[in-house]
């Protein structure tokens, strides 16, 4: 076999292996809409997302947009091809105000999957390994997104299923631990042999000044002592775009917390439980910074948290049916890690031709960088370069943070 050939064997080989990778991303989130009883499927439980039949037109259409240039296959419908074609990421509260009976029926939804489903899968083969990394974890971000989009579904609206817990290691004491200075890298090299979103490329290197940072993510048992403390309440905590949100939209305690008189309970996926103290809270950036002013700390920069996870090691991933976070000091992906860097292009910032909108229309000043991964975060994303970003303001991602201290600006 000539060398060409052996070429075009290990082509076809590797596209195999992202096929397949395809197809387990499809059952997770079709595993993902079963939990979800037909009666709710136009249910919008986080006003800030679409309800939930739009994610099941979203996930094939975006697919079969995708591929469709290819060529050579039949599938989809115009006017659901761009109905089910974009999220959304409102900023300034510019929400849809759709009703439920505006969108198509249950029975067209699913049947016009079924179809672009079918056309990707006759495409996919001729793919460039680029669509088909790009389709894998388009579909395996959204995975997560339905994940907390149902976590605010009232009970009786899903199918329960088993929950699988990290046990506790035990007590444990909130230390610091001292980062040296020293370089670190961030981005990726533009000939980086595998995956990258295009906000990944533009490797550079960043000097770091001597820093502390929390061992522990902040817990819910150290957020309380805020909240009870009043942090909610002092507005010299907060920024003022901030302090704004939090007194215009009645925010006074993190988004899955229940509270009861004095007593605060959790709202898990399938049950409330008392508030487990050694989880990492879940919080918005808004509600972290002001956490952070009032501890005499602040938030790591992207360079800070990358260097101090240089320093402590990677994150584990968390098993496939874990739906809570992981207690402090297990060191296994539990809640993405807020940093107080806006998100913003590397230098020589190049968009996906294919997707010039999955990163650029963020650059806009109003979205943070986050790091690490939660327990819902499949593995692929858990590499070293990956950069996740939200608004200040949403406080339904499961996102917690740690604090430092040192010579970096906020």
């Amino acid at each position: 076999m000539n060398r060409s050939a052996l070429l075009d064997r290990e082509i076809d080989k590797a596209t195999d292996v992202l096929i397949s990778r395809l197809h387990a991303a499809r059952a997770e989130t079709d595993a993902l809409f079963q939990l979800v009883k037909t009666e709710a499927m136009y249910d919008r439980p986080i006003p800030e997302r679409h309800r939930i039949v739009f994610y099941i037109g979203h996930l094939e259409a975006f697919d079969w947009n995708l591929l469709k240039g290819i060529g050579g296959a039949s599938g989809g419908r115009q006017e659901l091809d761009r109905l089910f074609a974009f999220g959304i990421d409102p900023v300034g509260g510019n929400l849809p105000n759709e009703r439920a009976d505006e969108w198509p029926r249950l029975s067209e939804v699913y049947e016009y999957c079924r179809r672009v489903r079918e056309s990707v899968d006759d495409l996919a083969p001729a793919a460039s390994a680029q669509f088909l990394n790009i389709a894998i974890e388009h579909r395996l971000m959204h995975a997560e997104t339905l994940s907390y989009i149902l976590h605010r579904m009232p009970f009786d609206r899903k199918n329960a299923m088993t929950v699988s817990r990290v046990p506790s290691p035990g007590p444990f004491t909130p230390e610091s631990v001292r980062i040296p200075a020293g370089s670190v890298t961030l981005g990726l090299r533009r000939d980086a042999e595998i995956f990258g979103w295009d906000n990944e490329f533009g490797d550079h290197t960043v000097h770091v000044p001597t820093f502390s940072v929390d061992k522990y993510m902040v817990t819910n048992g150290e957020f309380l002592q805020f909240l009870q403390d009043g942090g909610y309440e002092n507005r010299a905590l907060w920024k003022e775009a901030d302090w704004n949100w939090r007194t215009a939209a009645g925010i006074s305690q993190p988004a899955f917390w229940v509270r009861h008189g004095n007593d605060w309970g959790y709202r898990s996926m399938f049950e409330e439980l008392p508030l487990p103290s050694d989880w990492p809270v879940c919080v918005s950036h808004a509600e972290a910074s002001a956490y952070a002013r009032w501890a005499g700390k602040r938030l790591p920069t992207e360079a800070e948290w990358q260097r101090a996870a240089d320093v402590r090691g990677q994150l584990k991933a968390a098993a496939s049916d874990q739906w809570d976070p992981a207690p402090a000091g297990t060191e296994i992906a539990s809640a993405w890690e807020w940093t107080s860097t806006l998100f913003a292009p590397f230098d020589g910032f190049r968009p996906f031709a294919c997707y010039p909108g999955y990163s650029e229309p963020f650059f806009d000043g109003q979205h943070y960088v986050l790091k690490g991964g939660s327990m819902r975060t499949a593995e692929c994303m858990l590499r070293r370069s990956f950069r996740n970003w939200f608004q200040p303001h949403y406080q339904y991602v499961y996102a917690g943070f740690r604090c430092v201290s040192g010579e970096g600006n906020e």
